[in-house]
C-alpha cells in the first residue's frame, strides 16, 4: 500500500488540506497547553470542525440524489466512536444513531438521541433488550427468525410505534479484509437470502405481520468496493419491490441501506465520498430515490476516521539490526487491529519534533513501537518517515473510528485522554475534555481491587 508521510498536505483551500492544517496546529497547541507531556504521553485528538463538515456532506450528497421530501434518517453506527460527546455532535449536525448493544443505546440516551432517531441493530438482542426497545418505540430490525418470533410475542403483549423490520443478506460476497465483509454466502448477520426457502420465508414473514414496515440489509465495510455495495442495496431493494407487490399494497415503507463507506488509510484525500456514492446507487436502484421509500443509512467509519489522531511521545529512541527503533506510548491498546493485522490495517504516521512541529529532515526507514510487552506490538515497520528522537512525538493518522475509543486493556495500559479541537477565533486551537485519561486507580477497580481477598475465602472441602 502507498505511503503518504507528509504531514503537511496542500492546505490550498480544499477541506482535506485544511483538515491537514487543522490537524498539525492541534498537535503544536497540545504540547504548548499541557495535553501531552513527559507524564501524559498520549492523548487522542477530534477535529470538530471535520467531523461537522463530514456530516455535511453526508446529508447533501443524499439530498441531491433523493426525491424532495423524503424521509431520511442518517444513523452514526455508534460502534464506530462509542463516545457520549461525539454523539451529541453528531445530533447537533442532524445525524441520529444505529445501536448494537444496551451499551450502546445508554450511550445514545445520555447524549439526547430521541427514540426515533435511533435504530436497533445486532445478532443477538436478548428478550430484556426487545422488549425495552419496543417499548421506547426505536426503530428495530429482526435478524433472523427466532428473533422475528420473539418480538411477535412482545407484540401480542403489548402493541408499539417502534417501526420494524428485517434484515437481509443479499448474499453479495467479500470485500478485501474477509472478516468484515458481511453479505458473504455464510456471514453471521440477516437472513441469507440466497439460501433455499430463505426469499419465501421473508416474503410471507411479511404478510404474515402488517406491522413489519422496513427492510434492512448492510452489504458494505472497509475493504469493499461501491459497485459490491450497490449490488446488495439493489438486491434488497428489488425484495421490497416484490413483497410489496405480492402483498398488493406498499406495507415496506422504508429501506435501510446499511453503511460501511470505506475509508482511504493511504493518503490525506477523501475519497470515496458521500457524493460518490449517493451517484453509483442513484444509477444502479434509481427506484430507492423516488420518494416511493423512506431510506435510513448507519454510515460509522467513514463519518470520522480521518478526524481523529493518536499522537504518542516517543520514550526512547534505539536501534536495533541496525534498523531504527522509536518506542512510543502508543501501541496494542489503541491500535489492536493495525497491530494484530497490519497487512489490513495499516495506518500513516506523521513525525512531529518535541514542541508539536511538523519534523523536518531526511526519511530513514524505522520501526515505530509501542508500549506492550510483545514483539509484534509495532504500529508500523519500516516506514519512511524524518528520523524520530527521544521526546518527539509519532502521530497515528485517521484514527477518529475504531481506535482510541475501543481500547484493549493489554499489561494494563491505561486508556488515553482524548480531546476535541478547534479553531480558537484568535489564531489558536481550543480543545475539550471528551474522554478523561483512566486513572492507575480506575485500572485497579475494574480489575476487582475491591475483590482482592475473595478466591482466597474459597476452600475445597478436606483441603487445608
Amino acid at each position: 500500500m502507498d505511503q503518504d508521510n507528509s504531514s503537511t498536505g496542500d492546505p490550498s483551500g480544499d477541506t482535506d488540506g485544511e483538515r491537514v492544517v487543522r490537524r498539525d496546529e492541534a498537535v503544536r497547541a497540545a504540547v504548548e497547553q499541557g495535553l501531552l507531556r513527559p507524564d501524559a504521553p498520549i492523548v487522542g485528538l477530534l477535529d470538530v470542525t471535520g467531523i461537522r463538515e463530514s456530516a455535511a456532506a453526508l446529508r447533501a450528497a443524499f439530498d441531491e440524489v433523493t426525491a424532495p421530501g423524503t424521509p431520511v434518517l442518517h444513523a452514526f453506527a455508534v460502534k464506530a466512536t462509542p463516545l457520549v460527546p461525539v454523539l451529541r455532535l453528531l445530533r447537533e449536525e442532524g445525524i441520529g444513531v444505529e445501536v448494537a448493544s444496551p451499551g450502546e443505546l445508554a450511550l445514545a440516551r445520555a447524549a439526547g438521541l430521541p427514540p426515533d432517531r435511533t435504530v436497533l441493530d445486532s445478532p443477538a438482542k436478548t428478550p430484556a433488550e426487545l422488549r425495552e426497545a419496543l417499548a421506547l418505540g426505536i426503530a428495530v430490525n429482526a435478524d433472523n427468525p427466532q428473533e422475528l418470533d420473539r418480538i411477535d410475542a412482545l407484540m401480542r403483549s403489548a402493541a408499539s410505534r417502534s417501526p420494524l423490520g428485517i434484515r437481509v443478506n443479499p448474499q453479495v460476497g467479500a470485500g478485501a479484509i474477509e472478516a468484515l465483509s458481511t453479505a458473504t454466502a455464510t456471514s453471521k448477520f440477516g437472513v441469507a437470502l440466497r439460501d433455499e426457502g430463505a426469499r419465501e420465508w421473508v416474503v410471507r414473514a411479511y404478510a404474515e405481520r402488517p406491522w413489519l414496515s422496513r427492510l434492512h440489509t448492510h452489504s458494505g465495510s472497509q475493504g469493499v468496493p461501491l459497485s459490491l455495495m450497490a449490488e446488495g442495496v439493489a438486491a434488497t431493494y428489488a425484495l421490497a419491490e416484490e413483497i410489496n407487490r405480492r402483498i398488493g399494497h406498499p406495507q415496506i415503507d422504508t429501506i435501510d441501506i446499511g453503511g460501511g463507506l470505506p475509508v482511504n488509510f493511504t493518503s490525506d484525500v477523501t475519497t470515496p465520498t458521500y457524493a460518490d456514492y449517493a451517484r453509483v446507487l442513484k444509477k444502479a436502484v434509481p427506484g430507492l430515490f423516488d420518494g416511493r421509500y423512506g431510506l435510513v443509512t448507519e454510515f460509522g467509519r467513514s463519518l470520522l476516521a480521518k478526524h481523529g489522531t493518536v499522537v504518542a511521545r516517543v520514550e526512547y529512541a534505539k536501534s536495533a539490526g541496525g534498523r531504527p527503533v522509536a518506542v512510543t506510548h502508543a501501541g496494542v491498546q489503541v491500535a489492536t487491529r493495525t497491530v494484530y493485522a497490519p497487512g489490513a490495517w495499516p495506518l500513516r504516521i506523521a513525525a512531529y519534533d518535541g514542541k508539536g512541529r511538523p519534523k523536518e529532515g531526511p526519511e530513514v526507514a524505522q520501526d515505530v513501537a509501542g508500549p506492550a510487552c510483545f514483539a509484534g506490538d509495532l504500529l508500523a515497520q519500516g516506514y519512511a518517515l524524518p528520523l524520530l528522537e527521544q521526546g518527539d512525538y509519532a502521530a497515528a493518522l485517521d484514527t477518529g473510528a475504531y481506535y482510541f475509543a475501543h481500547h484493549y486493556a493489554y499489561n494494563s495500559l491505561a486508556r488515553p485522554g482524548v480531546y476535541g479541537f478547534a479553531p480558537d477565533g484568535a489564531g489558536g486551537t481550543a480543545f475539550a475534555i471528551v474522554r478523561e485519561a483512566q486513572t492507575v486507580e480506575e485500572i485497579v477497580a475494574e480489575s476487582g481491587g475491591a475483590h482482592a481477598g475473595a478466591l482466597t475465602t474459597l476452600r475445597t472441602p478436606g483441603r487445608h
